[in-house]
């Protein structure tokens, strides 16, 4: 088993609002290279998305409960037939994206005993919470030319070393997938 984050990061490490659908004032950044870049299996998921679960925190989860099930191309039907995990405190009915269930009791503890692959699109506080345990195996970051000097961070200051080994790089339209792995220790 191995938990697997996705992230659309900018070249400074900028993760806020790639979609604009925050509403800040440089959301967005991540379409202004054409729907291209971000559509389909850009994190080179496969079997992965097929075998695995995902594992959303409630904003993501509610974002993306609008967005997917209206879908109908092949990759949208993978990612709606995927077994999701929603973390969240205060969510109860996750009816609106099928395959869809709150996660039971702590986030770390419900990682620790999953024993399929988890993969965390966005989901920033989910994130970092299993940061904090040690617990993400592999970071594949779709990386955007674009440079935004304020926003959330996927690897804030002040943060615990990370240290990592490129496991690939490949450009991906405008953008740069990179898949990073936990180096030995």
């Amino acid at each position: 088993m191995s938990v697997i984050v996705m992230q659309f990061i900018t070249l400074d490490g900028i993760v806020t609002d790639p979609d604009g659908s925050g509403g800040t004032p440089a959301g967005g950044w991540a379409f202004r290279h054409g729907p291209g870049t971000v559509a389909g299996d850009k994190f080179r998921l496969g079997s992965t998305l097929d075998d695995g679960v995902m594992l959303l925190g409630r904003a993501t989860w509610q974002l993306f409960s609008r967005l997917w099930p209206e879908r109908d191309d092949p990759f949208s039907a993978r990612m709606n037939a995927v077994p999701k995990l929603v973390a969240s405190r205060t969510l109860t009915d996750v009816s609106a994206w099928a395959n869809s269930k709150v996660l039971d009791g702590e986030l770390a503890d419900a990682v620790r005993r999953e024993r399929r692959d988890v993969v965390i699109p966005g989901s920033l506080s989910v994130v970092r919470a299993l940061m904090a345990e040690d617990l993400i195996d592999e970071y594949r970051l779709l990386i955007f030319p674009t440079v935004l000097g304020a926003g959330e961070r996927l690897f804030p200051a002040g943060g615990p070393p990370a240290y990592l080994e490129c496991l690939s790089a490949e450009q991906s339209g405008a953008a740069v997938l990179t898949r990073f792995g936990r180096a030995a220790r």
